[in-house]
């Protein structure tokens, strides 16, 4: 029998300091209001025995560890889904007084529409953040590639078509004598930077084989590596948090938004909700598995149909349709723990 909730806690969450206001359950009427530090002491003092307390916070940077503290002390903690509340997060009167305010009203009367998230646990997270600091180091480098051909383009240069994580210091050969003083530095940085990706390549492959062995039953697909496979395993890190498969592509946003009014039935782009690094992951595989170095499978054939429509629209959306099918098909992997069988589609409509 779930905790009988008294009062209803809204949490605006702020940098430095965070905005609350107190209703009581029954009757909705305020019973206090206030700020914190957001500090985990500060939060643990505030809510610590406030066992009938339902939470209501919004997501951001610090709703992870707040919301584990709120876990501990409170009867019901909900993290609110900023894309789905525009009322309160874009409202023209946006303040940190009317912010926790609405989080509490919603909270109390209907939870429902804070679409609440779930965040991960703590060792996932710490996990996860091998991988993000990989794609930070990755974006920087394509940044500084860039850059650096830029600027040789711009004195009449061209520097050698090369892999990007194949740059070294020998590079610096290829620069214009006008410009090698100066951008010398940057080819070094790049060169740094590509050692430091490689450490972190092998740190997530060896997460994935000794921490994370159900890698290995997503990996029998072609294309996915140990870094797509383990950030698939650590961001939806429960497979049954999903009663079906097919519910993993909307909640990694692979799904088209809908905008439909009588008569009008747009045809809109994909939501792009959940985590943005393993969407770009699993598009990154179905451009791997729809190229030329992709094995013949389900997958690459069910893209092509798409893709044959004709024009760049058609084989972009073959590249998210292949994404989106990879991402519900990794999930059955997973759950079943399942072989692979790259053909499985078209042996069965042969059967038929």
């Amino acid at each position: 029998m779930g905790k009988t909730i008294t009062e209803t806690i809204g949490v605006d969450l702020g940098d430095r300091y965070s905005t609350f206001c107190v209703l009581d359950q029954r009757t909705g009427e305020e019973r206090g209001r206030g700020r914190l530090v957001t500090t985990p002491a500060a939060f643990e003092d505030f809510f610590r025995g406030r066992t009938g307390a339902r939470a209501v916070v919004e997501v951001g940077t610090h709703s992870p560890w707040v919301s584990r503290i709120l876990e501990r002390h409170c009867a019901e903690t909900l993290v609110a889904n900023a894309r789905e509340l525009h009322f309160i997060f874009r409202n023209d009167r946006k303040s940190d007084e009317s912010d926790p305010e609405r989080l509490a009203r919603v909270g109390r009367m209907d939870p429902k529409l804070l679409r609440a998230v779930t965040h991960r646990s703590e060792e996932a997270q710490k996990d996860l953040a091998f991988v993000r600091a990989r794609t930070a180091l990755v974006d920087t480098r394509t940044e500084l590639v860039n850059t650096l051909r830029g600027l040789v383009k711009s004195a009449g240069g061209r520097l050698p078509r090369k892999d990007t994580s194949a740059i070294r210091h020998d590079f610096c050969r290829a620069l214009p004598p006008l410009m090698r003083e100066a951008l010398t530095p940057l080819v070094l940085t790049i060169e740094f930077l590509n050692d430091e990706i490689r450490d972190y390549e092998r740190k997530i492959d060896e997460l994935g084989t000794e921490t994370y062995p159900e890698t290995a039953v997503l990996r029998q697909v072609d294309g996915v590596g140990p870094l797509t496979s383990l950030t698939y395993i650590l961001t939806l890190e429960d497979p049954d948090r999903f009663a079906h498969s097919r519910d993993v592509g909307p909640f990694l946003g692979l799904v088209p938004r809908l905008d439909q009014s009588g008569n009008i039935d747009k045809q809109l782009g994909i939501t792009k909700a959940g985590d943005a690094v393993l969407r770009t992951l699993l598009v990154q595989c179905a451009q791997h598995i729809l190229g030329r170095f992709g094995k013949d499978c389900d997958l690459k054939r069910y893209g092509e149909r798409i893709a044959a429509r004709g024009g760049k629209i058609a084989k972009r959306k073959a590249v998210i349709a292949v994404a989106r099918k990879l991402a519900v098909l990794l999930h059955h992997l997973w759950k079943t723990g399942a072989v692979y069988d790259p053909d499985y589609a078209q042996k069965q409509r042969h059967a038929a």
